[in-house]
């Protein structure tokens, strides 16, 4: 059964995607065919250009989110459907009937892979990995929820592997997909906004229902839900015995198997500075706790600070990600008296223009103070524009798999790196510790007791990637 926050989620994806089906069609594609290389045509797709072949589409992880991604797979040729948890899994079930049903994508994979092109992953973070790489060896094209994966070498290795298996990716951070996400990326492009030194970013997580500490540590256990095989929930992961702290949706609260706000908001907040900065890896990471770390659960608030270096003619840049309980300091050029939203946002101090948007995403980003805006906007205009995309990012996966689009915004080539910030910043919240960063050996200086949190234990029989190293 759905819960009130499945809901919430769906019915929120449903809205997103209603209104980027009313972007005309015709726009879309000849945009997209005159674009630069960055969006070039990919080499891997299942049909031809203008063929109308549907996609043979399965689905891992099918409540809460995975929801959205049935729904989505729907208008293709949706064959089966992967969930651990039949109570969560119960709607999409009841919806499609005859649809193939399975609890562990590896048998499904097994049984039906010759009837499989694509695979959508909606799945805790500490199982993403193992699901797609289990698809990609299979020559499977994938769809990750955000964060891609839940370990550095994690990501790392899936970047690999989508080269390797010669498939189509797509992480889904849905902004990526925005006509806003666009409007920054041109601004900064154009140098309306000037050299960027300092970037903020704030949320309001961890709050419930996503992130909410248990009354003891270690969680009182309890029986197992006959709906659940809890072994296969936890998969890949040292097992830990069943408590309700864990499951349905309060997973991302503990190491084991999410990443925290970080990782719940941080690939949707950051991926407008990553983008239009070309930020890359950071070289060192700095984290604000207001409780020291251990038992397992995440900082119920802490604010992290990334120094990027120096690219090219761009200046180095410092990034400081707020979360709840601390105040975020106001941009330099802001209205008086006016708030900063608390649910969230992101603002970068130019030499020349401070660019905001509010929330998460990046749906209506300006220049501020308002005044200033409004002063601009007939400028702004007239700036040359990106590619548009419609109708969010499943159905931009979708495009190019079947050869009527470019590669999707967010593949593994972008959101790899991107993810693995994020998870940069999740390592120095859970430790308490400021990291300095070598990205080419993969390491973090003077601390080899970190090695095991870059890349964690596996249980036998989930190991994956390593034929890729």
């Amino acid at each position: 059964m759905q819960t009130q926050d499945d809901n919430f989620i769906i019915s929120l994806y449903c809205k997103i995607t209603k209104y980027f089906r009313k972007m005309n069609r015709r726009t879309f594609t000849k945009r997209t065919l005159l674009a630069s290389s960055a969006f070039a045509l990919p080499k891997f797709s299942i049909a031809k250009p203008g063929e109308t072949k549907k996609i043979n589409v399965a689905v891992v992880g099918v409540g809460g989110m995975g929801g959205y991604a049935v729904n989505e797979a729907a208008n293709e040729n949706l064959v089966a459907m992967c969930d651990v948890d039949d109570s969560r899994a119960a709607n999409a079930f009841k919806k499609y009937p005859d649809v193939a049903r399975f609890k562990d994508f590896r048998v499904m994979l097994d049984k039906m892979g010759k009837d499989i092109d694509a695979v959508s992953i909606s799945t805790p973070d500490h199982t993403h990995f193992a699901a797609a790489m289990a698809a990609m060896e299979r020559g499977k094209h994938v769809f990750v929820q955000k964060p891609l994966a839940h370990n550095i070498w994690q990501v790392r290795t899936l970047r690999k592997a989508a080269e390797h298996y010669k498939v189509i990716t797509q992480m889904g951070n849905q902004g990526h997909t925005f006509p806003g996400m666009r409007r920054i990326k041109e601004w900064i492009d154009a140098g309306v906004v000037g050299d960027v030194r300092e970037v903020i970013t704030w949320t309001n997580r961890p709050n419930p229902p996503w992130f909410v500490p248990p009354s003891s540590f270690p969680p009182v256990s309890g029986a197992v839900p006959n709906s659940l095989d809890w072994d296969l929930w936890q998969g890949p992961v040292k097992h830990q015995d069943y408590s309700s702290d864990y499951v349905p949706v309060k997973w991302r609260g503990w190491w084991n198997y999410g990443c925290g706000s970080l990782g719940d908001i941080g690939c949707h907040t950051f991926d407008a500075p990553f983008w239009a900065l070309g930020l890359g890896s950071p070289i060192s990471v700095e984290v604000d706790r207001k409780e020291p770390p251990g038992k397992g659960f995440i900082p119920m608030g802490s604010v992290v600070t990334y120094k990027f270096p120096a690219r090219g003619k761009k200046p180095p840049v410092t990034l400081k990600w707020y979360e709840k309980g601390y105040e975020v300091p106001k941009p330099k050029r802001w209205q008086k008296d006016k708030d900063l939203p608390s649910g969230g946002g992101m603002y970068m101090e130019g030499e020349k223009e401070t660019l905001y948007h509010s929330g998460m995403r990046p749906n209506s980003p300006m220049i501020t103070p308002g005044k200033r805006f409004m002063e601009m906007k007939s400028k702004l205009v007239k700036i040359p524009k990106l590619p548009s995309v419609g109708n969010g990012p499943i159905q931009e996966w979708y495009r190019a798999i079947k050869g009527d689009g470019p590669m999707p915004g967010s593949n593994f080539d972008y959101s790899a790196p991107l993810t693995e910030m994020v998870l940069l910043g999740a390592i120095a919240q859970r430790t308490g510790k400021n990291i300095e960063w070598d990205s080419k050996e993969m390491k973090i200086k003077g601390m080899p007791e970190l090695d095991s949190l870059i890349k964690e234990p596996t249980n036998n029989g989930w190991e994956y990637g390593e034929n890729l190293w």
